[in-house]
Parts: structure tokens; C-alpha cells; sequence
């Protein structure tokens, strides 16, 4: 008998044929998290980057792509760690000195969102530009009146300061030494802001040399062609080949195609997901190498001149009030050099914004070298003229720079005004309802920033003619050796009681509201855990906790009634200064005497609270640098600044994510490129997922395809949506799921950072799960004996839901392993913790 024919072998399931590796990879957010506790193991790996950030596994997972059959329950777990871009020695806080800065360098990447708005996109960016040049002389003209007025000219001019700090007695006009002429004075002290401004380059030039010189692996622009041109602001309208134009779109905010649009590359077929590269995909967002080498020189020669002007400008005075050895007209010239130089700085910061839609590798190499060389000659030609020998010129009083700080305080306010014109103007041209202040949360802020510069400068000044005068007090005019700092410094430093008394209202009414809307949630959250037994004090805490994260939400018109409010006493204290030319405590005298009080406490209260404030600011921030607590508290808002680049100020802190997102970009192309079948997950929490989110816009169009995106805890609505409209509003983010091969987003009631993304599609595309329910268990449960606590914005894992969620993604990525398709509803717990 002939043996049976065999049956045919049927044709491989498409579960059958996939057998290409899963990667979960796992992004910290605020405060950081070694790769131990991200992996839920004590033995790692480090796979590639170095000290500073790098990606890490398990070790005995370094090998999990040869061995995909040992991960059919879970995926291989990486960790990316990039605390170290943002803590480190105690000796990094002082960046936080530099805080104006930064947060005038976000008023920049404030900008409602704008179509067709070309001219006003690039005024705006201007105007805060130009914001930003004037802190940096409001800096510099401080260090200016602290070592060139108050210790060259007023202590050492003075015979009994000068014998107080016997440090100066070789510049006292008592010791006639060669030192001891005024002009000579000056040029000695001019070291001491020139040294300043001399670090701020020195700072900048080596973070631009780590962070924004390090172009990414991908060398193509959106369109795939070359790099070349230049495009400020981000607002050229790229050509195609066959020489159309896109629809203009400034911001990237244009709602891209959806799904089934035709692909021209699949001979007109369908294509599931629509290429979007909104504006924090272009290739050249995360490369500002030309923009901040380019500021940096002008910031630099703006701080040179600053010093040359202070001090040439009181040797030239002398020259034309009296008859001298030195010609008034060798001044003039010096003064006229320092005004052309000025005129091209400004000419600088105007002239070019950055350039996103292509990697622009140009370097002005002779503007970065001749413009702050030009500067510090002219500094030194003011020193050298300042220098020469004035017998009968004496010093008395103080140097003129109250005229100074005033046009730099009002020219601020009218920048600061114009900013918000054009805001408001850009806003009404394409509202979008969750946009913070209606469009002027970058003004407000450019506004809070001015308000910082000149709190930080006027203090140290405060403090300095304080120290200085021992027992008097400056301004006075009873009992004191010093004229003081100028007047206005002593009103910007009046208004600060001021401030904070009205301050007291908007915090009693946010006391007010939490504490009814903690009572208002007490039933809803009983009904919630239902039917639990209730327990009076642990709904009380969950309500007060959920009502507490809500908070966030109000922060938006705080931040309003403070902007405004400091602008209007910044103008106020402009007036009083000018009108009466005295300190409030002597402006105030033969008024009425609980007026007369009032205004000496508010001086002398106003002072102390600036000095306090610095020195407690600055130890706080050595703390947050070196205590995981401290810096989980205050990280949120450090991190948001420094995520973005240094488009406004180029002596800003550091950009960390000019180095995150091109490592997360480069980690994701280079695992899905060695493994083709490979499916891949990013898990970002936190700060985490917006890196996670801007590392995706990276990738090109194939790779984004076959990436899952999972976030939880996320402020990429909440936060960067509301107050960064044109990069996270609306349009981005619908891009970005549109994009993506899937996404998720997990939020909390009771977490104050992360929330829902809120993708407005028809139908609802299902990205946000939630709010998940916290606590898990309202009471001891059999299966839960001991109270669970109330996570609120850490520890996502916990959450059965995460796993779930996790391994939907990964099922909808590709088909699965035979064994996970039979298993796909018993998925473990978390591969590991990404919380921060």
C-alpha cells in the first residue's frame, strides 16, 4: 500500500511570520531617575551615550534582539537618562543668577499661533530680542554702578568710606597717589563689569560649543533636499521640485492631511498616515548654532560698550565742563565710536532670527570675531582716555547714570507694550480658546523677566551702598558718606512690599476656591469608590489633593495680574523717581505722616527683601542642584525653560533637549534600522514625554510609522499647549497623533502636572485614558490590605491600566507572537519605571 500523501502545509499566519523584537524605551521627567530604578534592577548596562546622558539596559537584556523568544511577555526594556543635562554640582545654580534670561528667552517660543502672519512673526521675535539686549545692559550697567559709581567714585572719593575699607585707600583722592585721580579710578574699576561680561561670553561659548555646535546624524531637510539658504524664523515657504509652493505655514500649526489622502509615492494609492513635520520637526530646530553665536557677539559688544560708555562718558563730561590737558573733542569721538558700535549691535539682533526649516551650517565668523573685538578695543580706547592726568578733576556726589536706568527701565516697558500689541494682534487672527491670556502670556512673562532683571540688579546695588555706608543710609542725606545707588533703584525696590500686599489677594481667592471645590468633590469621590464604606478623612484628603492639582490651572492669570501689576508700578516708580529726583522716604517728607511712614518702611522693607530674596534664591538653588527632593519641587519650571533654545538671550541657561531629542531621534532610527521587523514603544513621563514627543517629530516619515508613542503624567496640553501654542497647540499635537503609528496618553485627577492631551478629531481617536483612578483602593481590601497611597504624579507603573495600555500599543504595531496573541490579556507588570 502506498503510503498516505501528507496534508498540505498550510500558509504561515501573519502571527506565525512575525518574529521581530519589541523595545520599550523609558524617559525619565522632573528630578531624574538612575537606570536602576527605571529598570527595576540593580544590574545595568550602559548600550551607548557617556556620562552625561546615556541609554541603558538591563544586563542580561544587552542581547534582547538575538533572542526575541525570550520576550513574548514583554518588551525589552531600555532606559534613557538625561539628568545629568540638568543637575550636577552645587555650583551649577549659578545659572540661576541668570534667570532673566531665561525667562525672557521663553517669551520668544511664547507666540500665539499664527497663519499667514509672516511680518508679524518676525516683529514679534524682534521686539523680544531686543528685550533681551536690554537686560544684558541693565546687567552690565549694574555691575557698572556698583564698581565704577558706588566704590571708584562715591566711597573712594570719600574720605571717611575709604577709611572704613582700608582696601581702597590706594584709590582715595587723600592718598595722592597715581591712582588716586578720578579718570584713573574708573579705568581700574571697569575691570569688574568688563570681567563680567567677559564670563557671560565665556559661558556661552563653551554650553554653544557642547550643545548647539553638535549637529544631529540626519544631514536632510523636510523635503528630503540638501541644506541650503537661510530662513529666518522658520518662515521661508519651501519649494518643491516642480517649483509650487506649500501653503504658507510660519509655525507649523497648519492641520496636516488625515488618513487616506493620496501618497504620490504608491502610485496615487491611499496612504493610512499622513507625513506632518509641524515646526519642532524641522531639521534645524535643534541646531542654533549660527542664532546664539550670532547673539553672543552682539551681547558681548553690547557689554563692552555699556562699560566703555560708563566710563568715557564721565571723563568726556569733565572735558567739556572745564578748561583741561585732555581736547573735548577726543572724547567726542570716543563717545561717537561707542554709538556706531552700539547701532551695529542692534543692527545684529534685528537683522536675522533663526533658521528651522533647513540645518543652517554657516558660521558669520568675522561678525563673532570683529564685533565684540571692536567693542573691547573701544573699551580699552576709553580706558586709555579716561586715564589720562586731570589734576583739578575731583569726585563728588555720584555719576550720572540715573538717566541711564531710566530710559533702560522705560524702553523696556515700551517693548514690552509693543510685544503685546503685536501678540494680541497675531491671537485674534487665529484664536485658539485654551491659549493663555488670550495671546499674552509672552508678553506677561517678558514682562516678569524685566521685573526679575531689575529686582536682581537694583538689590545688589542696595545692598553693596548699604555695606558700604555702614551706619547711614544711603539717600538719606542724614548721616550718610554716599549719594547712593540712583534713585530709581530705591522705587523699584519700594514697590516690592507693595506687590506683595496685592499679591495677598489672588491668594486668598485661590485658598477660597480650592477649599470649595475640595468640599464639592467629597460626594463625587464617595459615589467614585462606591460601595466602599465611606471614611470622612480619607475622602478629605482626596479631595483636598485633587483640588489642589487643579491649581495649575489657574496659574495662567497669576501670572497676568503680576505682570500687570509690576508693569504699572514699574511705571509708577519711573514717575515718582523723575518728578522728585529723591528716595521715597525723603520724596514722602512734610506729607502726611502715615504716609511719610508708610513710604520709609516700604524703602527700607523693600531692600532687605531684595537682598534676603537674592541670597535665599541662590542657596535654594545649590539645594535643588544637590537634593532630589528640592529639585522635584522647583524642576517643573527649570526644566520648561531650559528645554527650549536659546533663540532670545544667548547667556540663558543651556538648552538640555538640543542634546536629548537628537540622542532619543538617533536611538529610535538606529534600533528600528538594524531591526526591520523590530516594533518599538517610547514610554516619556513627565518633562519625559515632551522630549519623547519632539524626538518623534524628528524621525522621518518610515520610522515614525513603526513607532508607538505612550506618555503618561504628561504636560504636553496642559502646560506646553497652553502657554507654547504655536509648537504644542491644537494643530502639533493632532499632527503628531495623525503621525505616529499609535499613541496613549494616561492622566490623573490628582496629579498637578499631567493631564489630557485633548486631540480634537471627529471621531475621538482614543488617545486619553482616564482620569485612572488614585488611590487604587479607597480602603483596606482583601486583596489590597494596607492603604494605598495617593500617587498623583509619580509611579504610573502601579496602575494595572499602564501594562494594559503598553501591550495594545505593541498589538497594534504588528501582528504578534503566537504565544502573546494567546496571552495578550495576561500582560506583567511594567518592564520598568520611568517616573521622576
Amino acid at each position: 500500500m502506498a503510503p498516505a500523501a501528507l496534508p498540505p502545509t498550510p500558509p504561515d499566519s501573519p502571527s506565525a511570520r512575525h518574529t521581530g523584537a519589541a523595545l520599550e524605551l523609558l524617559v525619565h521627567g522632573v528630578g531624574g531617575a538612575t537606570p536602576q530604578e527605571m529598570l527595576g534592577d540593580p544590574r545595568t548596562v550602559r548600550v551607548t551615550g557617556d556620562e552625561t546622558a546615556a541609554v541603558y539596559r538591563r544586563t542580561e537584556d544587552a542581547h534582547g534582539e538575538k533572542h526575541p523568544e525570550r520576550y513574548r511577555d514583554e518588551p525589552v526594556a531600555e532606559a534613557y537618562c538625561w539628568s545629568g543635562l540638568t543637575s550636577g554640582n552645587g555650583s551649577r545654580a549659578l545659572w540661576l543668577l541668570l534667570l532673566p534670561f531665561m525667562v525672557v528667552n521663553l517669551a520668544h517660543w511664547m507666540r500665539p499661533t499664527a497663519t499667514g502672519r509672516t511680518r508679524a512673526v518676525r516683529l514679534y521675535g524682534v521686539l523680544v530680542r531686543l528685550v533681551a539686549l536690554s537686560l544684558t545692559v541693565l546687567l552690565t550697567a549694574a555691575a557698572c554702578e556698583v564698581a565704577l559709581d558706588l566704590l571708584a567714585w562715591q566711597c573712594a572719593g570719600s574720605e571717611a568710606c575709604a577709611e572704613r575699607r582700608s582696601w581702597l585707600g590706594f584709590l582715595s583722592a587723600r592718598q595722592g597717589g597715581w591712582w588716586s585721580q578720578p579718570g584713573r579710578r574708573l579705568a581700574l574699576a571697569a575691570v569688574v563689569p568688563a570681567a563680567l561680561v567677559g564670563l557671560l561670553w565665556y559661558l556661552s561659548n563653551r554650553t554653544w560649543s557642547a550643545y548647539e555646535s553638535q549637529a544631529p546624524l540626519d544631514g536632510q531637510d523636510i523635503d528630503g533636499q540638501d541644506i541650503d539658504g537661510h530662513d529666518p524664523d522658520g518662515s521661508r515657504e519651501p519649494h518643491h521640485p516642480d517649483g509650487s509652493r506649500e501653503p504658507h505655514d510660519p509655525d507649523g500649526s497648519r492641520e496636516p492631511p488625515g488618513p487616506g489622502a493620496p501618497d504620490p509615492d504608491t502610485d496615487g494609492a491611499p496612504r493610512p498616515l499622513a507625513p506632518f513635520r509641524p515646526a519642532l520637526g524641522r531639521p534645524g530646530f535643534w541646531y542654533g548654532r549660527r542664532i546664539v553665536a550670532r547673539l553672543r557677539a552682539a551681547h558681548t559688544a553690547a557689554g563692552f560698550l555699556t562699560v566703555a560708555a560708563a566710563v568715557a562718558g564721565a571723563a568726556a563730561r569733565q572735558d567739556r565742563s572745564a578748561d583741561g590737558p585732555v581736547p573735548p573733542l577726543l572724547g567726542a569721538a570716543v563717545e561717537g565710536g561707542i554709538v556706531l558700535c552700539a547701532l551695529v549691535v542692534v543692527r545684529v539682533v534685528c537683522s536675522r532670527g533663526r533658521s528651522e526649516r533647513t540645518r543652517d551650517t554657516k558660521l558669520d565668523a568675522a561678525l563673532i570675531t570683529y564685533l565684540p573685538g571692536s567693542a573691547l578695543a573701544l573699551l580699552a580706547l576709553a580706558v586709555v582716555y579716561a586715564s589720562w592726568s586731570r589734576p583739578d578733576w575731583e569726585s563728588s556726589g555720584s555719576l550720572p547714570g540715573e538717566t541711564a536706568f531710566r530710559l533702560i527701565t522705560l524702553g523696556q516697558g515700551v517693548l514690552v507694550v509693543g510685544l503685546a500689541l503685536v501678540a494680541r494682534g497675531i491671537h485674534r487672527r487665529s484664536p485658539e480658546p485654551r491659549t493663555v491670556l488670550h495671546g499674552l502670556g509672552g508678553p506677561a512673562v517678558a514682562m516678569l523677566a524685566c521685573a526679575l532683571g531689575g529686582v536682581m540688579t537694583g538689590g545688589v546695588a542696595q545692598r553693596v551702598a548699604d555695606w558700604l555706608d555702614g551706619p547711614g543710609s544711603p539717600g538719606m542725606g542724614h548721616g550718610t558718606d554716599l549719594a547712593g545707588p540712583p534713585v530709581l533703584l530705591s522705587w523699584q525696590a519700594s514697590v516690592i512690599p507693595v506687590l506683595l500686599l496685592l499679591l495677598l489677594v489672588p491668594a486668598l481667592v485661590l485658598i477660597v476656591r480650592t477649599t470649595r471645590t475640595a468640599r464639592r468633590l467629597g460626594p463625587l469621590i464617595e459615589a467614585e469608590y462606591a460601595p466602599e464604606p465611606p471614611d470622612e478623612g480619607r475622602t478629605r484628603r482626596i479631595a483636598r489633593i485633587r483640588a489642589t492639582a487643579a491649581l495649575t490651572d489657574s496659574a495662567p492669570w497669576i501670572v497676568g495680574v503680576v505682570s500687570g501689576a509690576t508693569l504699572l508700578l514699574g511705571a509708577g516708580a519711573i514717575v515718582g523717581s523723575w518728578r522728585s529726583d529723591e528716595v521715597p522716604g525723603r520724596a514722602a517728607d512734610g506729607s502726611w505722616p502715615l504716609i511719610e511712614s508708610f513710604a520709609e518702611a516700604a524703602q527700607s522693607t523693600g531692600s532687605w527683601l531684595i537682598g534676603f530674596g537674592f541670597v535665599l534664591f541662590v542657596a535654594g538653588g545649590r539645594r535643588a542642584y544637590k537634593d532630589a527632593s528640592a529639585r522635584r519641587t522647583i524642576g517643573i519650571l527649570w526644566d520648561v525653560g531650559t528645554f527650549w533654545p536659546r533663540a532670545a538671550h544667548p547667556f540663558a541657561p543651556p538648552c538640555y533637549a538640543e542634546r536629548a531629542v537628537p540622542d532619543l531621534a538617533s536611538r529610535m532610527s538606529a534600533w528600528t534600522t538594524t531591526t526591520p521587523r523590530g516594533r518599538l514603544v517610547i514610554s516619556g513621563h513627565s518633562q519625559g514625554s515632551v522630549l519623547a514627543a519632539s524626538a518623534v517629530w524628528q524621525l522621518p516619515d518610515a520610522t515614525r510609522r513603526r513607532v508607538a508613542l505612550l506618555t503618561y503624567g504628561s504636560p504636553l496640553e496642559r502646560l506646553y499647549g497652553r502657554w507654547f501654542p504655536a509648537y504644542f497647540g491644537p494643530g502639533p499635537l493632532l499632527g503628531l497623533h495623525r503621525s505616529v503609528h499609535c499613541w496613549r496618553n494616561l492622566w490623573r485627577d490628582t496629579d498637578p502636572i499631567g493631564g489630557p492631551v485633548r486631540i480634537c478629531a471627529d471621531p475621538d481617536p482614543g488617545v486619553d485614558r482616564g482620569p485612572l483612578k488614585d488611590p487604587l483602593a479607597y480602603g483596606r481590601t482583601t486583596k489590597l490590605p494596607l492603604p494605598e497611597p495617593i500617587l498623583g504624579h509619580s509611579d504610573y507603573q502601579a496602575d494595572p491600566v499602564f501594562a494594559e495600555e503598553r501591550a495594545d500599543l505593541l498589538a497594534e504595531l504588528g501582528p504578534l507572537l503566537p504565544r502573546q496573541a494567546a496571552e495578550a490579556g495576561l500582560q506583567k507588570g511594567s518592564s520598568g519605571r520611568s517616573s521622576g
